[in-house]
């Protein structure tokens, strides 16, 4: 395990690789271990995505946790950048209700590269396990362009 930080708008981001995947991201993160090539290349798509010049991250992950909530985490992924979805859209692909995709949205471990923040509650904007809660969630919808249907 390894981890590499980035400065960005929205904090200081250490995104974390196990065996190849990555398998987190957290706020305050510092630089721990040798960096790998995927996190040199994580660190590089998360500086141009704070740039704005990148519109997917294509970097590989692995959720630990229930085959439900990798299934979410594989759609939030899928969302486009600029685009939302709301927490029944995600239920209904999954044949599931929308209370435990809420949840599972709120237990994302590598939020911002999978995209939690797309998704939104069908009367609002939910909640957001990052740090800095909503307001960072409207950060990042702002910065993708994504919160004019909110603002």
């Amino acid at each position: 395990m390894a981890m590499i930080a980035v400065d960005t708008q929205f904090g200081r981001l250490g995104i974390e690789e196990t065996d190849g995947a990555l398998t987190r991201l957290v706020w305050d993160g510092q630089d721990d271990g040798e960096p790998t090539a995927l996190l040199r290349e994580a660190a590089a798509q998360l500086a141009a995505y704070d740039a704005g010049r990148l519109a997917r991250f294509d970097l590989p992950y692995r959720i630990h946790g229930s085959q439900f909530q990798r299934q979410v985490c594989d759609l939030m992924y899928a969302i486009p950048l600029g685009e939302t979805r709301t927490y029944g859209d995600i239920a209904k692909a999954l044949g599931q209700p929308a209370q435990p995709v809420g949840q599972a949205c709120g237990a994302n471990p590598i939020p911002v590269i999978i995209p939690c923040h797309r998704v939104l509650a069908a009367n609002g904007l939910g909640g957001f396990s990052g740090c800095g809660g909503i307001e960072t969630k409207v950060a990042l919808l702002r910065h993708e362009r994504a919160a004019g249907l909110l603002i």
